[in-house]
């Protein structure tokens, strides 16, 4: 730079020097020397020499000063470089979205963190506020907005704030903004930059955890955390107990925090359930256990509780976690269901064995009293009333024979809990059963229509079906309406391993809408026949259900009645 100076100023005083030369020269021409003498033209080199002196000088401060300048800038050029070097550099490493407001001119830029965490693609991208506060949600908005206006006011020394923005899909993300805002030299706001971090996740888990700490206060059941290790030779210290657990035992927090829970045995408590206890926290593994423990007032109580340990993602384990439940009145139910169990089982074995006595001891008598009215049959009788009474005393003790003979059977069929079963051809146990009810039939003539080609046949107990069968067709016969001939249906289909039969009349039918909780009872009459005993239902159903089969009616009053039947067609079905 100093030769340059030098060379600028030898330039100076020749083109000078040169300017000086030609004027003497011209003066020459023009005019006499003795107008231009010899002194003049020296005194003018002179002059010039020192102007450009002077002139060097001059460049010389000048070069010092700019040079001073041009380090300076050099220097501001590059920490402005370094700075935004910097600027990107964490613009890049973090996941936040930069944002930059000048406030006077209303411009606003985004980094690239619109578009990876919003989705918002740079054309979708507004360039003034208005962009900004209308894609935040409508419920954040005016709290947003006032907290941030009373920031850039210089009401508050600093701005952040959560609020839900909205994303290029239109859905909202949980956001946490904070601002710094640069002021000019009279301290007025021209300028603001932020950064959004997206907290949607921090937001569902801490929803989450306050639904979870909702439940865990509001449960009846008591809930308590203890340490992972034991405490010294005692149990894990408890941290937390739910105000179940106050309610449960007595205790209030501050009594029992940072102890162990040994205080809840007593002298009662089984020994083997706390090795259990203990052996469970050695081995961490999840346990189930009941207990006799104790309340602060001394009261026994069975608690039922379990305990799971918690691990973190290295497999540690961090805290044990306990609910418990006070069950004692369970307890007490359970045992007097077994005391009850116990005397229904034994008052069960006394009535079977009463049952027993009673139809063997009664048999004796009403086959003498039927024989011995056997004979009397054979007795001419004059007197009118005597063989009413006689008639009538015939009448009832055959209709006590029948009773006891169906209730022998309902004894059995109660009794027997292994039926032999056999495939047998429903054809045949028709043939039997019409053969048995010959007179009848022939006596109304009904008509009769049976289709067994869908299942011919069906493994089951024969003499079981044959007594169902005649049971409901005799009560066909039996409960027939007089306003129309007799129709009866007896249908039987196959679906996979399932034998559907169903038997259908057009009798007169029963009103279920007042005893379709009474059909298959024991005893239960629905109309006023004088043979009506009321047990044939109660015995079909026992016999079919003894079978593992079930039945179902369906009958309308003055209509008719169908039975539907349904089997496991399969040779091991109980």
């Amino acid at each position: 730079m100093k030769n340059k100076i030098n060379q600028i100023t030898i330039v100076y005083l020749l083109i000078a020097l040169f300017a000086v030369i030609v004027f003497h020269k011209l003066s020459l021409k023009l005019g006499s020397v003795e107008n231009y003498p010899i002194c003049n033209f020296a005194k003018d080199i002179l002059l010039v020499t020192i102007t450009g002196l002077i002139f060097r000088f001059i460049l010389k401060d000048n070069n010092t000063k700019n040079k001073a300048i041009y380090e300076r800038l050099k220097k501001s050029m590059s920490d402005i470089r370094e700075s935004n070097e910097k600027y990107d550099i964490v613009a890049k490493a973090t996941s936040d979205t930069i944002w930059d407001w000048n406030i006077t001119e209303d411009s606003f830029s985004w980094n690239n963190g619109i578009k990876s965490l919003f989705g918002y693609e740079n054309d979708e991208v507004g360039k003034k506020s208005l962009w900004w506060f209308e894609n935040i949600h409508p419920e954040d908005s005016i709290k947003m907005s006032i907290k941030l206006y009373a920031f850039i006011e210089q009401k508050t020394e600093k701005w952040q704030d959560e609020y839900r923005f909205k994303c290029a899909d239109n859905t909202y993300k949980y956001v946490l903004d904070r601002g710094f805002l640069i002021k000019d030299e009279n301290g007025k706001p021209t300028r603001m930059i932020g950064a959004v971090q997206d907290i949607t996740k921090r937001k569902e888990e801490e929803l989450r955890l306050k639904l979870l700490e909702t439940v865990i206060i509001q449960t009846k059941d008591s809930i308590v955390i203890t340490e992972a290790h034991f405490n010294k030779n005692k149990l894990p210290k408890i941290v937390y107990v739910n105000p179940a657990f106050t309610t449960m035992t007595g205790y209030l927090p501050e009594e029992i925090l940072n102890k162990s829970p040994d205080f809840l045995a007593g002298k009662n408590t089984d020994l083997k359930i706390v090795k259990k206890v203990i052996s469970s926290i050695k081995e961490q593994k999840e346990s189930l256990i009941e207990m006799i423990s104790y309340k602060k007032n001394g009261e026994a109580f069975w608690l039922h509780f379990s305990m799971i340990p918690i691990f973190n993602s290295d497999k540690e384990l961090l805290h044990w976690v306990s609910i418990q439940r006070d069950v004692s009145e369970v307890k007490r139910q359970e045992k007097e269901k077994e005391q009850l169990i116990l005397e229904l089982t034994k008052n069960n074995k006394d009535l079977k064995h009463f049952s027993y006595i009673t139809s063997h001891n009664l048999r004796a008598p009403i086959s003498n009293l039927t024989g011995l009215l056997n004979l009397v049959e054979d007795i001419p009788i004059q007197d009118i009333e005597l063989k009413e009474i006689l008639h009538g005393f015939n009448k009832s003790t055959n209709l006590l024979s029948e009773t006891i003979n169906d209730l022998t059977k309902v004894m059995i069929i109660k009794d027997n809990t292994s039926i032999e079963k056999e495939s047998i051809l429903l054809k045949d146990v028709f043939e039997n059963v019409f053969n048995q009810l010959s007179f009848q039939i022939e006596k109304q003539s009904p008509i009769i229509k049976i289709e067994f080609d869908k299942a011919p046949s069906l493994i089951i107990n024969k003499s079981y079906i044959e007594s169902i069968l005649l049971n409901l067709l005799s009560n066909a016969l039996k409960y027939r309406s007089y306003k129309r001939p007799l129709k009866i249906t007896i249908i039987a289909e196959q679906v996979n391993d399932l034998i559907t039969l169903t038997f259908k009349d057009n009798g007169i039918g029963i009103d279920l809408n007042r005893n379709k909780n009474k059909v298959f009872g024991l005893y239960q009459r629905f109309h006023d026949l004088p043979d009506s005993k009321g047990l044939g239902l109660y015995l079909v159903k026992s016999q079919i259900e003894a079978m593992g089969g079930t039945i179902s009616i369906n009958s309308e009053v003055d209509k008719g009645t169908t039975f539907t039947l349904i089997f496991k067609n399969k040779q091991n079905a109980k």
